[in-house]
C-alpha cells in the first residue's frame, strides 16, 4: 500500500471534497481517500499494484478539479515566493471582488433606485419610463463585468455539473444564470412591451454573485488564520548560517552534517545540532512550549529553529533538511491538519448529496409556486433564493477549520497531535496509564542518602567513587557524578574489574585491597556481614530506593540509596487528571513497594507493578476490555507495544525514538502537565465543532424552508435573492470566526 497527499485546487465546498473523495474512491485498489477543504490537500492511500498516481489524477481531472502532487513542505525551507502565494491569491481574491462591488452598486443605483419615493436622477436618456430599452441594456452592460469577475464560481459550477457532480459553485451558477438569462429575454422583449421592464433581476444575479464573493473572501481570509500554526513553524527556519571555521554566510539549506556552525546572541540556530564550544542560553518556546530559557554549554543538544538569547555557541551539524526536528514537526502538524476526524463524516455523507437535494428542492418550489397560480418571475425569485441560500460551504468547514486552530495551538504549547481522530478520542479518555520510570519519575537515578558504617560520609563517598568510577551501570554512573559534584575523586586506580550480574561489582585496588559495591546478597556472599544496616536497607527499599552496600576486605563501610525522583510536576499533573474526572494507574515492572511508594507521593489512582515489557499491552487491553478509554502515556522503547494498543499513545517528549513513533500525542516538553493539558485541548476542540456543526445544520434546516416561501403564506415573509446570498455568505463566515475563538483559549 502507498500513502501520498495531493494538492487539489478549484474546491469552495464540501460538495467539492466529497467528490473527489467519491470519484477517487472508485479507483481499483484506494483503501482510503480524504479531502480536506481547508487545507485543499488529499490523503489518498491505494494499492501500487491496482492504481496509478495517472489514474488518480485523471479522476480527479474528470471531476472538474485541479490536482498535483503535495511537495515535501517539512524537507526545507520554501522559498520567498511560495510563502507568497496565499497572500497573493487572497489579493487576487480581493482585486476581483472590488471590481465586482463597484458595478454592483452602480447596478443597484441604476435599478432599485427608480422604486425608491423620491427616484434617484437618472439622464432622461435612460428613464424606465421613457426609454426603457436603454434601461434596460444599461443594467445588462453593468452586470456583464460583475458576471467577468465571478466568472470562477460559474465556470467551476457548471464544469462541475457536466460532470454530474454538482457543488457549491453549481447552486450559484444555476441560480445566477437563470436570473440573468431571464432578464436577457426581457430586454428583447421590452421594445414590444415595455411592461416586461419591471420584470428585470440583473441585480439579483450581479448582487448575489458579488455577496458570494464577499463571503469567499472573508472566509478565506479568516481560513488563512487557522494555517497560522505551519506558517509560523516554517518562518523558524532561518534563510542563512555562519561557518565558524570561515566565517562566510551560507545558505541554509546547504548545510550539511557535521558542519560547525557560529551562533550569536539573537541568531536562530539553523540546524539540529551538539554544542562543542561555548555556553549561553537558548529559547526554544516555539518547538517545545517551555517559556524559560534553557542554558546550553558543551555537549548539550539544540533545536534548529529556536533562538540564541546571550552567549556564543559553536554548534556542529546533526540533522539537515526533512531529518530535523522542526521539519519533523511541521509534517506532524501538516499531517495531522490534513486527517479528518470520525466526526466529521456525518457532514460528509450530507454534503455528498445535499446539492442534488437543494437542486430538486428548488425546482419543485418553483413549479409548486406555479401551480398555485403565481407568475414565472415569482416562481424564478423562489428557485433562485433556494439555490443560493443552500449552503454546504458552512458544513464542510465546521470540523477542519477547528481541528486546525487545535492542532495549532497544541503545537505552540509543545504538544503534536498525530490526526485528528487522536484529537477526538482523547476528549473520550476515561482512564490514563503512565509508565513511572521518565515519565512520573525523571528517569535519571539520583543519590538520595549515605549511611556510612564505622567511617565518614566523605571516606564513604570516596571508595564509592573509586568502585564505581570503572562501571558504566546507570547507578554507578549516579553515584559517580554525585561524588563529582561534591569534590571527590577516585582515591587509587581499580586494577581489577569484575562485573557480577544482578548483584554488583567487585574490585581490586593497587594495594591488594577488595572493594564490593553491590546487593546485600553480594556481601553475604563474601562473608561480609550486612545485619547492622539491614533495617536501614529494608526502609530505603520500601519508599522504593534501591541501597547499595559497601565494604573493604570483608568489613561492611555503609549503604549509599539511590533512587529516580519524581518529577515536581507529577504531582500537579496528576492531580488535574483526577479534577478532570479521569482514573489514573501506575504501570510499571519495579516492585510493588517502590511503585506504591511513587503512587502515593503522586496521587495516583491505581498501582499495577511487577510487569514485564512484553505484558504490558496485554494489561492496557484488560483495561479496554472492563469498560475504559485508555490513554497510555510512555516514553521508553518497552512502552511503545501499549502506546499502539491504548485508544490514545501519548509520548514523552525525549523518549526513544520507537515510543514516538508509536504515539498519537507527543509532549515536547517532556512535562506530565501536558497530559491533561492535551485531553483539555481535545474537549475543547471537540466542543468547539459541535457548535459549528449544529449551526450549520440549522442554519439549512431553517433558511431553505423560508427561501421556499414557507412563511409567505402565513406572514407575507419572501427572501430575495440578495438577501439569501448575504445569509449564505455569513454562516461560512460565522463558522470559521467561531473556530478562530479556540486560538483564545488557555489551556
Amino acid at each position: 500500500m502507498r500513502e501520498e497527499k495531493y494538492e487539489i485546487s478549484g474546491m469552495h465546498c464540501a460538495a467539492c471534497s466529497a467528490s473527489v473523495e467519491k470519484v477517487t474512491r472508485r479507483l481499483p485498489g484506494v483503501e482510503r481517500s480524504d479531502v480536506n477543504l481547508t487545507t485543499g490537500l488529499m490523503d489518498i492511500v491505494y494499492d501500487e499494484q491496482q492504481a496509478t498516481p495517472e489514474q488518480i489524477c485523471e479522476k480527479v481531472r474528470k471531476a472538474g478539479f485541479g490536482i498535483a502532487l503535495h511537495p515535501d513542505r517539512a524537507a526545507q525551507q520554501p522559498p520567498a515566493e511560495a510563502r507568497d502565494a496565499a497572500a497573493d491569491a487572497l489579493r487576487d481574491q480581493k482585486n476581483r471582488l472590488i471590481g465586482a462591488a463597484v458595478f454592483s452598486v452602480l447596478l443597484l443605483y441604476v435599478s432599485m433606485g427608480q422604486m425608491l419615493p423620491t427616484p434617484a436622477p437618472l439622464p432622461g436618456l435612460f428613464s424606465m419610463e421613457t426609454h426603457p430599452v436603454n434601461f434596460a441594456v444599461l443594467q445588462l452592460l453593468l452586470t456583464v463585468p460583475v458576471l467577468f469577475f465571478g466568472r470562477g464560481y460559474l465556470s467551476s459550477g457548471f464544469s462541475a455539473l457536466l460532470h454530474r457532480v454538482p457543488n457549491m459553485d453549481s447552486l450559484v451558477a444555476i441560480g445566477s444564470s437563470c436570473s440573468f438569462l431571464y432578464s436577457l429575454a426581457m430586454t428583447f422583449l421590452i421594445s414590444d412591451v415595455p411592461h416586461h421592464v419591471h420584470h428585470l433581476y440583473y441585480e439579483s444575479a450581479a448582487i448575489v454573485l458579488t455577496l458570494i464573493m464577499l463571503g469567499k473572501f472573508f472566509e478565506s481570509r479568516s481560513v488563512q488564520k487557522t494555517k497560522g500554526a505551519i506558517t509560523r513553524l516554517m518562518a523558524l527556519q532561518p534563510d542563512t548560517a555562519v561557518l565558524a571555521d570561515s566565517g562566510a554566510e551560507v545558505s541554509t539549506s546547504s548545510l550539511k552534517k557535521g558542519d560547525v556552525i557560529l551562533v550569536k546572541a539573537g541568531m536562530k540556530i539553523a540546524a539540529d545540532g551538539t554544542v562543542v564550544r561555548g555556553s549561553g542560553s537558548v529559547n526554544e518556546a516555539m518547538l517545545t512550549g517551555e517559556s524559560l530559557p534553557v542554558e546550553k554549554e558543551a555537549g548539550s543538544a539544540v533545536i534548529g529553529g529556536s533562538v540564541a538569547q546571550d552567549g556564543v555557541l559553536y554548534v556542529e551539524v546533526t540533522c539537515t533538511g526533512e531529518d530535523s526536528t522542526l521539519a519533523q514537526i511541521i509534517r506532524f502538524v501538516e499531517d495531522a491538519q490534513g486527517k479528518k476526524a470520525p466526526i466529521s463524516r456525518l457532514a460528509d455523507q450530507v454534503a455528498g448529496v445535499f446539492v442534488p437535494a437543494v437542486i430538486g428542492i428548488a425546482l419543485l418550489s418553483a413549479v409548486i409556486w406555479l401551480l398555485l397560480g403565481k407568475d414565472l418571475a415569482f416562481a424564478l425569485r423562489i428557485f433562485t433564493s433556494v439555490l443560493v441560500i443552500a449552503c454546504p460551504c458552512a458544513l464542510g468547514l465546521a470540523t477542519p477549520t477547528a481541528i486546525m486552530v487545535g492542532t495549532g495551538l497544541g503545537a505552540s504549547s509543545g504538544i503534536l497531535i498525530r490526526s485528528g481522530e487522536a484529537l477526538e478520542i482523547t476528549h473520550k479518555v476515561t482512564a490514563v496509564v503512565l509508565d513511572k520510570t521518565g515519565t512520573v519519575t525523571a528517569g535519571k537515578p539520583t543519590v538520595t542518602e549515605l549511611l556510612p558504617h564505622g567511617i565518614s560520609s566523605g571516606e564513604l563517598l570516596r571508595v564509592a567513587v573509586t568502585a564505581e568510577s570503572v562501571s558504566d551501570h546507570p547507578l554507578a554512573k549516579a553515584i559517580v557524578e554525585h561524588g563529582t559534584g561534591a569534590g571527590v575523586q577516585p582515591s587509587a586506580q581499580i586494577t581489577e574489574f569484575e562485573n557480577l550480574s544482578g548483584r554488583g561489582l567487585r574490585a581490586v585496588l593497587p594495594d591488594g585491597g577488595v572493594l564490593l559495591a553491590g546487593t546485600r546478597r553480594l556481601l553475604e556472599e563474601n562473608g561480609v556481614d550486612a545485619a547492622p544496616l539491614l533495617p536501614d536497607a529494608e526502609r530505603l527499599a520500601a519508599q522504593g530506593q534501591t541501597p547499595m552496600f559497601f565494604a573493604r576486605d570483608g568489613v561492611l563501610l555503609g549503604i549509599i540509596s539511590v533512587a529516580d525522583p519524581i518529577r515536581p510536576t507529577s504531582a500537579d499533573a496528576i492531580r488535574a487528571l483526577r479534577e478532570a474526572g479521569l482514573k489514573t494507574v501506575l504501570l510499571t515492572g519495579d516492585s510493588q513497594a517502590a511503585a506504591r511508594h511513587i503512587a502515593a507521593q503522586a496521587g495516583i489512582d491505581q498501582v499495577i507493578a511487577e510487569v514485564l515489557p512484553a505484558d504490558k499491552a496485554g494489561v492496557v487491553e484488560r483495561l479496554q476490555k472492563s469498560g475504559e478509554i485508555v490513554m497510555m502515556v510512555g516514553d521508553g522503547i518497552n512502552d511503545a507495544p501499549a502506546l499502539v494498543q491504548a485508544d490514545v499513545g501519548c509520548a514523552i517528549g525525549g523518549g526513544s525514538d520507537i515510543a514516538i513513533e508509536s504515539a498519537d500525542l507527543i509532549l515536547m516538553r517532556g512535562d506530565l502537565q501536558d497530559v491533561p493539558r492535551a485531553i483539555r485541548l481535545s474537549r475543547l476542540t471537540i466542543r468547539n465543532i459541535k457548535e459549528n456543526l449544529f449551526w450549520a445544520f440549522c442554519y439549512n434546516t431553517v433558511g431553505i424552508p423560508v427561501a421556499a416561501g414557507a412563511l409567505y403564506a402565513s406572514a407575507g415573509i419572501l427572501l430575495t435573492p440578495m438577501i439569501a446570498g448575504a445569509a449564505m455568505s455569513l454562516s461560512s463566515i460565522c463558522v470559521v470566526s467561531n473556530a478562530l475563538r479556540l486560538r483564545t483559549k488557555k489551556l
